[in-house]
């Protein structure tokens, strides 16, 4: 007894060593994964992708529309049905180790003829027999050169792969959604700050219409105004248009046809403020897209381990038993058979077919580490983009205050001298006047700069799905 479980043993410890001889342990490729922030070299692993997405957004409008988008919205739902696509794979690669079985009930008729039989001539004589059978039959391979283990663990990886990338779906998904809702209150204050320079320039046309009946300025100076006024009222149906438009494309991103979309102010809104980043090692576990990609390597690996499986033998069994009997009667009465066979079979000449396997096997791996490496760089390049875009537009909110002040006092100063003196003309007002409104427009694009780079820079470190 001893010596058969040594045997036995031994046996097993053989067909292990030659499966690791045949098929590889996943281990992760060496990728870039350092410096990939752009003059960035905090050592701080503290990173904002590990603030929930309610924390980010303090406005409860914008929540309530995350939300409704992570609830609703079609591409998220087409990315968990690929899940269950993956689910059903796995599950499909796990039962592989079983053996099949299967039933079969027939009946068979079969009619011979006296020549067939070779009955002598003259006999005109047929013979006709019905055999009833009933059987199960199953097979079963060994998994020797780990085949089976490794398309098992394939199965695995697209399925993370696939969750990975739905994450990467609804972080991609709250981003829109913020960036979408800031695009709109940015065009509502446009709007806003147009309506109000109309008004006033309306007022400006009267008070050029009274300066001239003063003699104080001339009919060009009338006109001018009056063209002041409809430069700003011609760029209403737009603003208009756009408002519009960003809610019907906000409205589809929620699943629901285009409609109005609440919201709250530009001026309500604070920017987050706590911009850390980390380092840019940390992308490889909190960007779903670089986790999708690196399991999207590690599934193209363990196909790689398959195909060269296909080199080497395969040790099959199959058996298959029941009842058959001439006579339904007699069904169960010593009507048993049953066989079983065991055989390995070597591929010797398969036209091609295992060569061309591999090549296309590790083809496909080496596209896979390139798209993992790919990933993280551009991973690295939207941090970066991000931050710099906040610092811009931090940059650019201090001068454009003072920008604004200048220019609001210049448009008072130009009025009151035209008012009062022939120290200026109307052509001094039309320009501080036009200066001013597109300089309040740009102190706008500004604001929903820097929310928009908060935005992107969470979604860039692998914010949203945690």
């Amino acid at each position: 007894m001893k010596f058969r479980y040594k045997h036995s043993f031994l046996i097993g410890f053989t067909i292990l060593s030659l499966s690791a001889c045949v098929t590889q342990k996943y281990t992760r490729p060496q990728v870039t994964s350092e410096g990939l922030y752009r003059d960035n070299n905090t050592t701080d692993t503290a990173t904002m992708a590990d603030i929930p997405w309610k924390s980010l957004f303090s406005d409860t409008t914008l929540q309530s529309l995350i939300q409704e988008g992570i609830n609703q919205n079609l591409d998220l739902k087409q990315a968990i049905e690929r899940i269950k696509i993956s689910e059903a794979t796995l599950q499909q690669s796990r039962a592989a180790f079983l053996p099949s079985l299967q039933g079969d009930l027939s009946v068979t008729d079969a009619k011979q003829s006296a020549a067939a039989l070779n009955f002598p001539a003259g006999i005109n004589i047929n013979l006709e027999t019905q055999t009833y059978r009933a059987q199960l039959s199953t097979a079963w391979e060994a998994d020797i050169w780990g085949k089976l283990s490794s398309a098992k663990r394939a199965a695995y990886a697209t399925l993370i792969q696939s969750d990975a990338a739905k994450r990467a779906v609804q972080t991609q998904l709250i981003a829109t959604i913020a960036n979408s809702y800031y695009t709109l209150l940015a065009l509502d204050k446009q709007l806003a700050i147009t309506m109000e320079t109309i008004k006033i320039r309306r007022k400006d046309v009267e008070t050029v219409k009274a300066l001239k009946e003063g003699a104080v300025v001339n009919g060009a100076a009338v006109v001018q105004s009056e063209a002041n006024l409809y430069a700003a009222e011609v760029s209403l149906p737009d603003l208009k248009r756009s408002i519009k438009e960003a809610e019907n494309a906000l409205s589809v991103v929620l699943a629901k046809a285009p409609g109005t979309i609440n919201r709250s102010t530009i001026d309500q809104q604070v920017p987050y403020a706590n911009l850390q980043t980390g380092i840019s090692a940390q992308l490889l576990q909190n960007r779903p897209d670089v986790i999708a990609a690196e399991y999207g390597f590690r599934s193209a690996f363990e196909n790689t381990n398959v195909a060269k499986t296909y080199f080497y033998p395969a040790l099959t069994l199959t058996a298959s038993g029941g009842l058959s009997s001439l006579q339904l009667k007699n069904f169960f009465d010593n009507s048993i058979f049953y066989n079983l066979v065991g055989g390995i079979t070597q591929p010797i000449f398969a036209k091609g077919q295992n060569k061309a396997r591999l090549k296309t096997a590790q083809a496909q791996q080496q596209q896979a580490f390139y798209t993992f490496q790919q990933t993280l760089l551009t991973g690295g390049q939207e941090v970066s983009n991000a931050l710099y875009a906040y610092q811009t537009a931090v940059e650019k909110e201090e001068a454009r205050a003072k920008q604004i002040a200048s220019l609001t006092k210049a448009v008072d100063f130009t009025k009151e001298l035209l008012r009062y003196s022939s120290a200026t003309n109307y052509t001094d007002v039309l320009t501080s006047e036009q200066s001013l409104l597109t300089a309040q427009l740009s102190g706008i694009n500004d604001k929903l700069q820097k929310l928009q780079s908060v935005v992107n820079l969470y979604r860039a470190l692998g914010g949203g799905w945690k």
